[in-house]
């Protein structure tokens, strides 16, 4: 066994900045084989289309829901600490079924696990639509495991597959991801009032383009890319302070970010919007995530470091959060814009720390583990304290508080996070 420990002095080398185009991080990284082969493409328009696919699917579970909230609260009886408890789950499963990912990779294959997962998604849009109270919270639980597990595999065969364009792949993944989200909260609503205002028909029509990313990645099960036997174990991780600064700052955006997907069209409601109105502004918003997640990476390795990039996106969320919450309904469209430009940036800002505060490709898989895991188990506690606040106080004035210590914590962490330096780690060859 070689041990190969990590420089300790970590603050006298800068990550070069060419590194952010590297925000895909490979799940499977520490897989010798997986480094190694050259993959085998024999359809790769099929290929991209069916991650595309994919991508798609990874939000409208999570976004399909929050428009529809107050709907399924009213029509099940379900208090606000429920629905605060609807909202946590499939965040709180993102991140406890994440570590399993690379786990099943390895044991079946990648694009196997894809497929099945893909079926257990749709299985989990099915059951919380078609089985009252207990089926909507089962299958809330098992679709936030789903994404949770493919949300880690698919950036690895993204970059596997299409090597040569990650900077590329990056902006196509981002795209898929905001679509799905910004489709699901735009459309549910009409969708359930489509079919005679049934709001379990407007959240299980989602298990369509599930099905539908199922058929498209069906040809990929097939393809080959030798045995997996793992090369690199990464350690002290754990022990180290800036990877917890990395995961702390991940899992606090994360916490904001869903609860504006859980709760924002309940707030909007709340201050006079039609149920329709509330998820075209979550829409919306969601929607320019895609030019800030885009340039933020860009933009944010220009300079010395990235603390001053993450306070000004921070700055811009909890603006576009109050405004939101306090500022005159009138000027509604300009907060969720601002606060849709903010939170793209702080999430591609996340991925991009990972990548910077990472010697290697073997330390960034393992960081990016540690970061979903603890960082979305954290992230699931914002949910479901503003359902609490909300049902103690029976309004929403309060949960302002929420967003402004989340935020300052953010701030803090990333400004540990956002120096150039590297965590401190061995990676040990076995």
């Amino acid at each position: 066994m070689n041990l190969e420990p990590e420089n300790a002095m970590s603050s006298q080398h800068t990550p070069p900045p060419n590194r952010s185009a590297e925000l895909l991080i490979d799940a499977e990284a520490d897989d010798a084989h997986v480094q190694q082969s050259q993959p085998v493409l024999r359809r790769p328009l099929l290929l991209l289309l069916g991650l595309i696919l994919v991508a798609l699917n990874l939000r409208p579970a999570l976004s399909s829901m929050a428009p529809m909230l107050s709907e399924v609260s009213k029509s099940l009886g379900l208090s606000a600490a429920l629905a605060g408890l609807l909202t946590t789950l499939p965040v709180l499963c993102l991140g406890l079924f994440a570590p399993l990912a690379p786990v099943l990779a390895r044991r079946f294959g990648a694009e196997r696990v894809v497929l099945g997962i893909l079926l257990t998604l749709a299985g989990g849009i099915i059951l919380r639509s078609s089985f009252g109270e207990i089926g909507l919270f089962a299958g809330s639980v098992l679709a936030g495991a789903s994404i949770g597990v493919i949300g880690v595999l698919l950036p690895g065969i993204v970059k596997r597959d299409f090597p040569k364009q990650a900077g590329t792949m990056t902006g196509v993944y981002t795209m898929a991801l905001c679509l799905g989200a910004a489709m699901a909260a735009g459309a549910t609503v009409p969708l359930s009032e489509h079919f005679d205002k049934s709001w379990a028909m407007g959240l299980g029509f989602w298990v369509i383009p599930a099905l539908a990313a199922a058929l498209f990645w069906l040809p990929q099960v097939g393809q080959k890319h030798g045995a997996h036997h793992v090369a690199y174990r990464v350690r002290g991780l754990l022990r180290d302070p800036l990877a917890w600064q990395v995961t702390l700052y991940m899992g606090l955006q994360s916490s904001l970010a869903y609860i504006v997907f859980g709760w924002l069209p309940s707030i909007l409601i709340g201050r006079g919007l039609t149920p329709t109105q509330a998820g075209l502004v979550l829409s919306g918003s969601v929607i320019v995530q895609l030019i800030s997640s885009l340039a933020a990476p860009w933009l944010a390795t220009r300079g010395k470091d990235q603390r001053p990039a993450i306070v000004i996106v921070m700055v811009m969320t909890l603006g576009g959060l109050f405004g939101c919450l306090y500022a005159p309904i009138e000027g509604l469209w300009g907060w969720a814009i601002l606060l849709g430009l903010g939170q793209g940036a702080t999430f591609s800002l996340a991925l991009t720390l990972i990548v910077l505060r990472s010697r290697d490709s073997h330390v960034a898989a393992n960081l990016s583990s540690m970061a979903q895991g603890f960082g979305y188990t954290l992230a699931s506690m914002g949910p479901f304290a503003v359902g609490i606040v909300h049902d103690w106080t029976g309004g929403w004035n309060a949960v302002g508080w929420i967003f402004a210590v989340i935020g300052l914590g953010a701030i803090i962490a990333g400004l540990g996070a956002g120096r150039s330096l590297y965590v401190q780690v061995v990676s040990e060859k076995v």
